[in-house]
């Protein structure tokens, strides 16, 4: 294994919800990172931001890791759920709370139901 995927398989031990991300979760780099970031922010999850920008190895190391080619990438209890339109798609159509049911993560109910009256 290399060192970028021992270092993943770390993070994803180590925490429950954990995003890959180009910035911060308070300061996102890219409009798809921020579009996520801002949902579990808005949804109370605790989740562990990695930025991809502040180490290469690290940035290849994700895509390879889960295969899927681009960032952000979100784990919850250490598996790849998907990228930012995945994401989207599962918020609006409640399986994103489901996931999180299923798997002892707390967020905010209300907050994911206003996220889904305001797009529907």
């Amino acid at each position: 294994m290399s060192d970028a995927a021992s270092r993943i398989t770390e993070t994803n031990t180590a925490n429950d919800v954990v995003l890959y991300m180009k910035g911060t979760k308070s300061m996102p780099q890219c409009g798809f990172s921020s579009r996520v970031a801002g949902v579990l922010n808005y949804m109370g999850v605790d989740f562990a931001d990695v930025n991809v920008l502040a180490d290469e190895e690290l940035r290849q190391g994700i895509k390879d890791f889960s295969d899927w080619p681009t960032i952000p990438q979100l784990y919850v209890k250490g598996e790849f759920v998907g990228g930012c339109d995945i994401i989207t798609e599962m918020t609006l159509s409640g399986e994103l709370d489901t996931l999180f049911d299923e798997n002892g993560v707390t967020y905010d109910k209300d907050a994911a139901d206003k996220i889904r009256e305001a797009n529907g």
